[in-house]
Formats: C-alpha cells, structure tokens, sequence
C-alpha cells in the first residue's frame, strides 16, 4: 500500500502538483521538510542579530530607517517560515527550543561579527545576494505552504540586496578610508559567502533526494557558481578586488573559476566553534526568557477571552 501511495506522491511531484500539509507524505520527506524549513526560520530570527547591532550606529536618519526595516523584514520572514514549518506537525515551541539547546542549525554566515558599517553593505550585497540566489528557486518547491511563503521573502530580500550594494557603492566611491572600508568588509565576507551554499555536491548526502522530490531545483555547486558569475562583475562596477587569486572567467566553460573553499572553518562554524555562535545563541535564549511574561500575558488574555464568550453564549 506505501509503495503505491509513493508511487502517486512521486507523479504529483512530477507533474508539478503542489504538495499541501493534508496529503499523504513520506515520513521522510516530512522530515526533511521540517529540517530545512525550521533551519531557513531560525537563520531569518538570528540573522537579525549582526545588523540589529548597528540601528543606533547607522551614519545617518536615511540608513538607520533603512536598517530597521530590514531587521524588521527578517522578523517577518521568520514568522512565516515557523508558520509553513507548523503544518508540517512540529509546533514553534519546539523549534524554537531545539535552536537553543543547540539541536537544530543555522546558517553558518550569522556567526561572524559586523565590524564596520561596511559590513552592513556587505551582508546586504553579499549575504542577501546569495540568499536570493538560493531561494528563488524555493518559490517553486514541491511543498505548498513553503512555496508560497518564500514569494514575499524573495520580493523583500531583492531589496536588502539592493540596499546593501547600494551602501558599498556608496562607499566605494568616498573617501580612500571609505573605499578601504568596504574593501576590508569584502574581504571578510567573501568567502563565508560562497559557503552559505553548502557543501560540494558530493559531500551533500541529501541533495540528490531532495532534488528528486524537487524540494531543491538546483545543487549546491550549481547555485554557487551562479552566484559567483553575477557577483564578480558588480564588484568590478564597484571598484574593488575579490579575495581570490584564483578567480578567473574560464572561456571554454561560460563560467568563472575560483579557488579552493576552506571547508575547516566552514565545519567549525557549524560544529558551534565560529567567532560568533555563544554569542548568537545566548541573546536568541536571552530574548526567550525575557519575553516569557509576554506570552503568558497573551495566553491569559486568550484564555480570560474564551471564558467571556462562553458566559455570553451561555446566556
């Protein structure tokens, strides 16, 4: 009986059919699904953190609106992506504390520090930049709820990137401490950029089912190289030198070469080991018990309100 219902999951998925929280799924397909729609939540809610250190730095009243708009963007995204998590069976308390007990990830790109206000044009640029890369092609996964989220997550991101090339452009051409500036925060961001992607294709165990379940649309070696094909000419337009002394346009392949990705510091990252993780996790678990008293305030007020309507249909 499985065997069938797969077989009819898989021409779903085939046809390009949506899948919606109510179909029959493979567990595993389920489970998938909640690691990476949860992981996806909690790098939104952490990666307010490096910029949300800046708002009351910001150079000036246009930026500082600027940013706080856009952390306030990365709040919604994480709303809606715990929400598309939540029809899959696991409720946002557990998530929630699974990212502070450690069990569950985030990207790997939120556990380096923010610097200088070039970093804020560099994540913008960079960060976004290869996040857009990575989940435009979400907006046409197999999994309904997911698909439909990541549609207004990908319009707001296009602007982040916007506003964060912007920043550098800005800076690139001021003053020379200006355009060292954003060179320094180029060359920080560079590389744990690229690694955003994950590992290479074949040291991704899961990316060959997920892209038969066309939960991916693209591997991670492809999306890379995309995204540094359309990244190496706008720092050309900026003006300023990309870290990599292997970087080159290959004629025959269409495509850039570039050197080789330090994939020790990208496992160390996320083993907990980077700049940044204590620091990251103790202010997302430091905001969590803070905010108790709000949610039991809510949760009072829910439950006092359920009472005066049942007095008032009772009467």
């Amino acid at each position: 009986m499985e065997v069938k219902l797969e077989a009819i999951f898989q021409d779903k998925i085939d046809q390009e059919i949506k899948i919606e929280p109510r179909d029959w799924m493979p567990e595993k397909y389920r489970k998938t699904l909640l690691r990476q729609i949860s992981q996806h939540a909690h790098s939104e809610i952490v990666g307010m953190l490096p910029e949300g250190n800046w708002i009351t730095r910001a150079p000036n009243l246009r930026r500082k609106v600027a940013l706080l708009a856009k952390v306030q963007d990365e709040a919604g995204h994480g709303l809606y992506l715990y929400s598309a998590a939540e029809t899959l069976g696991m409720s946002r308390d557990e998530m929630l504390n699974e990212l502070h007990t450690g069990k569950a990830k985030y990207s790997s790109i939120f556990n380096y520090p923010t610097l200088t206000w070039a970093d804020m044009g560099a994540i913008g640029w960079l960060v976004d930049g290869a996040a857009i890369m990575n989940q435009v092609p979400l907006c046409r996964t197999s999994y309904g709820p997911y698909a439909r989220a990541m549609v207004r997550v990908c319009k707001e991101e296009s602007f982040h990137q916007r506003q964060g090339y912007e920043i550098m452009l800005t800076l690139a051409n001021g003053s020379p401490e200006q355009k060292a500036m954003a060179q320094d925060a180029l060359y920080r961001w560079w590389w744990p950029s690229i690694m955003m992607f994950g590992p290479t294709d074949d040291n991704s165990p899961n990316s060959a089912q997920s892209m038969q379940w066309k939960i991916k649309r693209f591997s991670n070696d492809e999306l890379r190289q995309k995204f540094i094909d359309a990244t190496v000419p706008q720092a050309e337009i900026l003006g300023l030198t990309i870290p990599d002394k292997d970087l080159k346009w290959n004629e025959q392949r269409g495509h850039y070469d570039f050197g080789t990705i330090d994939w020790t510091e990208f496992h160390q990252v996320v083993a907990g080991n980077g700049p940044c993780n204590k620091q990251r996790l103790k202010a997302r678990v430091d905001s969590w018990e803070n905010g108790a008293w709000v949610r039991e305030a809510a949760m009072a007020f829910q439950n006092k309100d359920k009472q005066r309507q049942a007095k008032t249909e009772a009467a």
